[in-house]
């Protein structure tokens, strides 16, 4: 194939892609205001909201994961034009994710008494259990939320979504504002103020996604009969979503460890942990809309079968993926010792990032393409063996050498990203390997 064949599909995967990309930067910019806000009250704090963080990303990318399924069937359903079957999982979808978020909060709260017992600094403790708490019951409307966007994604709507998440997470900012220091009449709540901002809007983005949905004229006949559940597509979703869950936490129960062991290290490693992460999490969002991209429109040429497009079409997300990846890897290795100090003045801290930020770059094209690929594959209803390879890339890989090299030599925080790097480059190529063995499958 010429160049001209994949380049001619860029402007439909950036129609798709930016407003996922901008919706999933939003939730970030709100990460990102919550950590240079708590960072303006000293490192325990940043540390504090770090570690309160680390059961609820592990929590939420099991929920986030689940909800995945949605998009890949919506989309082959609905590009052949089965109505009832695409209503069915936007109903059994949405009703799953009501349950497993009020699942999801309640273990997060029975799982408190766990922060005690991580070898974390006491004053970093006694900050994270409250802030936990609230950001806890924000997975409920989370999860409501990302029912109704990952049904949006499977019909090519990806705008909505996108508006519902910059305006809640902008009111998110001002209400972090308010609450944390204490302004306008505000309670001065500092960490905590933090969460109770984030678990506003998340409210917010629900409330907005599902009123603009079921009032928009042609999406009335998905909402216009009460929700009727179906075995078939339960099962289906559990076979889908499931699997995609236990990637989702494979690879953040690989990142929450570096917060674990950073914090090991001390209050200064795990604020530069933090603020590494939070960078490293910007540019994974343009990844993450690739992905969201692939499934969509791998799953609509499946739904056509139509395979000779698919290849096509993927690859152009593929390139896509390369030319961003290159450029954020640049960005990282230019700005190293600059891009910290948006969050925090202490220059032990600073150093530390800066030194975890070089090799951030080494790991962004391994990054971008193991989230990409295995948005491809997720359009092709694979899933069970993609989770193998989290498994085996984050547990059995990237975990073990981010311990050793970590908390068993004088790497210390360079040390655990090394590990970040290792796994991440081991998915990108094993999850490259399946995806041509199962696309040469289809085409003979």
């Amino acid at each position: 194939m010429r160049l001209s064949d994949y380049t001619r599909e860029l402007p439909t995967n950036v129609k798709l892609a930016y407003p996922i990309v901008l919706g999933q930067i939003a939730h970030l910019i709100v990460a990102l205001a919550d950590n240079i806000m708590v960072g303006k009250l000293g490192a325990a704090q940043l540390a504090a909201v770090s570690l309160g963080n680390t059961l609820v990303f592990v929590a939420m990318s099991i929920g986030i994961g689940f909800s995945f399924a949605i998009t890949p069937l919506v989309a082959e359903t609905h590009s052949n034009g089965t109505l009832d079957k695409t209503r069915s999982y936007l109903d059994n979808g949405f009703l799953l994710c009501v349950v497993l978020g009020m699942i999801l909060s309640g273990l997060l709260f029975l799982a408190e008494p766990i922060l005690h017992h991580m070898d974390q600094p006491p004053e970093v403790v006694k900050l994270a259990i409250p802030y936990m708490r609230w950001v806890a019951l924000s997975l409920i409307p989370l999860m409501l939320f990302q029912g109704l966007k990952q049904f949006s994604d499977g019909l090519s709507i990806t705008t909505i979504p996108m508006y519902a998440a910059i305006g809640a997470n902008a009111v998110n900012v001002l209400l972090n504002y308010f609450l944390i220091y204490g302004k306008w009449g505000f309670p001065r709540l500092e960490v905590e103020g933090a969460a109770i901002g984030t678990l506003a809007s998340r409210v917010l983005m629900f409330l907005f996604i599902y009123l603009t949905l079921s009032r928009k004229r042609e999406l009335k006949k998905f909402f216009d009969k009460s929700i009727k559940f179906s075995k078939r597509s339960v099962l289906k979703l559990l076979n889908i979503g499931f699997p995609t869950a236990m990637q989702m936490f494979f690879e953040v129960s690989l990142f929450t460890a570096a917060i674990i062991l950073s914090g090991k290290l001390g209050t200064e490693y795990q604020a530069a942990n933090q603020i590494a992460l939070n960078l490293s999490a910007i540019t994974f969002m343009f990844g993450v809309g690739l992905s969201v991209v692939a499934t969509i429109r791998v799953s609509n040429q499946v739904g056509l079968k139509n395979y000779i497009d698919l290849k096509r079409i993927a690859r152009s997300i593929f390139l896509m993926t390369l030319v961003l990846e290159i450029l954020f890897a640049t960005l990282f290795v230019l700005l190293n010792d600059l891009l910290p100090l948006l969050y925090i003045k202490e220059v032990s801290v600073i150093q530390l990032a800066a030194s975890a930020l070089l090799i951030a770059a080494l790991f962004q094209i391994s990054d971008g393409f193991q989230v990409v690929i295995l948005g491809a594959l997720r359009g092709l209803q694979d899933v069970w063996v993609p989770s193998m390879i989290c498994m085996v890339s984050y547990g059995l890989l990237g975990l073990p050498v981010s311990y050793y090299l970590g908390l068993k030599t004088d790497l210390a925080l360079s040390g655990i990203w090394i590990g970040l790097c290792a796994g991440l480059t081991a998915s990108s190529v094993m999850m490259y390997l399946r995806y041509r063995y199962l696309l040469s499958n289809k085409l003979n």
